[in-house]
């Protein structure tokens, strides 16, 4: 079933998690050892994140560096297709521009189609480790204004070697797309208005829902909704929901992610010494907000596991 479906069919606030692949020679069972406590809740979607490339150099005999390229968490599609095998839900993958050319990006919606996967999270990706600016080669996307409207001609049945028949009465494919949309606005954005015009331009290149990043302040996504409303962006807007785990998150969230953390939540975990409480205290900080998230009608709340499934099971257990 579509993402879409599931949320115009929820009689009730639905929740859903997002999981990273294993590390590179780790085994499919930590993937199922992340997931078995969480299916007593019964999510009706899992996000399955894609990682792009990185590169590393080694040193060669003659002195000379030599450049490596290495894909650390592989295997995204085959886990969303063990995940609906297992357990009989919907997996989304995640899709990005950074390292996919279009034919190869064609090449794995091909592969989705044919697992029965109809649900994708479109994204333009990080930059490599190491460059300042989004690089892409000529035949990449730059932007994933532009990989929707890839996947939207594919779902006209449009592909890129144009010799092939375009069945325009009867698509080959129909993907479900989300996009991801920024409370607190991309960081690259010069203001939340100029943002809020390319989530516009994807949501008419095609988006069916959106996910946000993470934010710790509901009000940040409150006045995000508003704003998209007043904007004209009408499809669900799904709020993205972490619980912070440790003191050094303080730093590294805000960093990585270029978001703001309250200073009420970082005055109470600056005091705590304790590690098992702080990460109690980031518990219930997203108990809180999924519950005035959960009152004001949201149709879904998303939690980003990160590894940690276990604080994401104390906060559903609260909540559903």
């Amino acid at each position: 079933m579509k993402v879409i479906d599931h949320i115009t069919k929820a009689k009730k606030s639905l929740f859903s998690f997002e999981i990273l692949p294993p590390l590179r020679g780790h085994d499919i069972k930590d993937i199922f050892s992340t997931l078995d406590p969480l299916m007593e809740f019964n999510p009706p979607f899992i996000d399955v994140t894609y990682h792009r490339e990185e590169f590393f150099y080694i040193k060669k005999d003659n002195g000379l560096l030599q450049r490596k390229k290495i894909s650390r968490r592989p295997g995204t599609v085959g886990i969303c297709a063990a995940i609906m095998n297992k357990y009989g839900i919907d997996a989304v993958p995640h899709l990005i521009c950074g390292g996919f050319n279009k034919q190869m990006t064609e090449n794995a919606l091909i592969d989705l189609n044919f697992l029965g996967i109809d649900n994708v999270l479109v994204l333009r990706g990080d930059t490599i480790k190491y460059e300042n600016n989004f690089l892409s080669p000529k035949d990449e996307h730059k932007y994933a204004l532009e990989l929707v409207e890839q996947i939207q001609d594919l779902n006209r049945g449009k592909y890129l070697d144009k010799t092939f028949v375009e069945r325009k009465k009867y698509p080959l494919f129909n993907f479900c797309i989300g996009v991801a949309g920024y409370p607190e606005k991309h960081f690259e954005a010069p203001n939340i208005e100029k943002d809020l015009f390319f989530l516009k331009k994807k949501v008419e290149a095609g988006a069916n829902y959106i996910v946000t990043q993470m934010f710790f302040d509901n009000k940040k996504f409150f006045n995000f909704v508003k704003k998209c409303r007043s904007e004209g962006i009408s499809i669900p807007i799904i709020p993205g929901i972490k619980p912070i785990s440790s003191k050094k998150q303080l730093n590294s969230l805000p960093s990585r992610f270029y978001l703001n953390i309250p200073n009420e939540l970082v005055k109470e975990i600056e005091k705590e010494k304790n590690k098992k409480m702080v990460s109690q205290i980031g518990i219930e900080w997203a108990i809180h907000q999924s519950k005035e998230l959960k009152n004001s009608g949201v149709k879904v709340i998303h939690y980003y596991t990160m590894d940690r499934p276990e604080n994401i099971y104390k906060v559903i257990k609260a909540i559903y």
